[in-house]
């Protein structure tokens, strides 16, 4: 059976301010801001989402700002990393802008560094066609949206068949690292497993990802992925409506929080696409609670 998995919807993770994740991810890093909306579960909390010009699966990284949070330990049993794919000839550029130094992984240069909670993230050269944002950085250097995201594992065995399930096939490995990849995806394709049996068990706090979404068409397909995965024992919640896709979350043998996303109905649903990101977007449930969350959330400035 081949599944309608088409590579990475959006990754989420935990942040401490909002002011510096919005600032970081839109001024330094040259995303746009696609949505700013509330935590479903804690509607306290914004649920901020940045990405390419319309937030297109595959280049959505998305946070959720807890004032005060304790700061995450890495460790297993998490997204160790992040990758996003720039064009080719463009590190240098991210190089002198962020500070950084590449290293090397699977014979590719590539430039790592770190978000303002002590996130990790890489960029790698890429030759692809998608297009990235030009809001802050011009089009010649701007991110394309993700390339891929390393998980962090003490045993890789179960999760390397639940990928294979997914459609994933092994194509390198480098040191305690296996590179899988989804054939003809959206270009955010690739997932690195990175094998570590001595290591203490991830804590998630502020630079800790939440869960990883993996990116299908639409409801059709998740249905067909839901099934296929009850069919084989995996645990899966109903589909719960985000407001702009709709989501199924189960949790992997190594710890990681998975999600299976739909592309539609998309960030325009709810605001025109010019204007993306602007106004404070609230799930239907808690537009009573407007008043109160104008007052109280913090303040971000573009």
């Amino acid at each position: 059976m081949t599944l309608p998995i088409t590579g990475l919807h959006h990754v989420t993770s935990l942040a401490s301010d909002a002011q510096a994740n919005s600032d970081f991810f839109t001024k330094s890093l040259g995303l746009r801001r696609v949505k700013k909306t509330v935590n479903f579960d804690a509607p306290d909390v914004y649920h901020l989402y940045y990405g390419d010009e319309k937030g297109t699966p595959g280049s959505v990284m998305t946070y959720f700002p807890f004032p005060h949070i304790a700061k995450g330990r890495p460790g297993a049993g998490e997204v160790g990393e992040t990758v996003f794919a720039i064009p080719k000839g463009s590190l240098g550029f991210w190089q002198n802008r962020l500070d950084a130094q590449p290293d090397n992984t699977f014979g590719e240069a590539r430039l790592r560094f770190t978000g303002p909670d002590g996130d990790v993230f890489a960029l790698v050269e890429t030759d692809e066609a998608r297009q990235g944002w030009t809001g802050h950085v011009d089009a010649d250097h701007a991110l394309r949206g993700f390339r891929g995201a390393t998980l962090r594992l003490r045993d890789s065995g179960a999760t390397a068949e639940l990928l294979r399930f997914m459609g994933y096939q092994p194509e390198a490995s480098d040191g305690n690292l296996t590179r899988w990849r989804i054939a003809k995806g959206n270009g955010a394709d690739v997932i690195d497993v990175e094998t570590l049996p001595g290591a203490d068990n991830a804590r998630q706090g502020g630079g800790s990802v939440h869960h990883i979404a993996f990116s299908v068409p639409d409801r059709a397909a998740q249905d067909q992925v839901r099934k296929a995965l009850l069919d084989t024992g995996w645990q899966v919640t109903p589909p719960i409506d985000r407001d702009y896709f709709w989501a199924i979350y189960f949790r992997t043998p190594g710890g990681v929080l998975f999600e299976v996303a739909t592309a539609e109905p998309g960030f325009d649903r709810d605001e025109d696409t010019a204007h993306l990101g602007e106004a404070l977007k609230l799930p239907q449930q808690h537009e009573r609670l407007r008043a109160r969350l104008e007052t109280s959330l913090q303040p971000i400035t573009d």
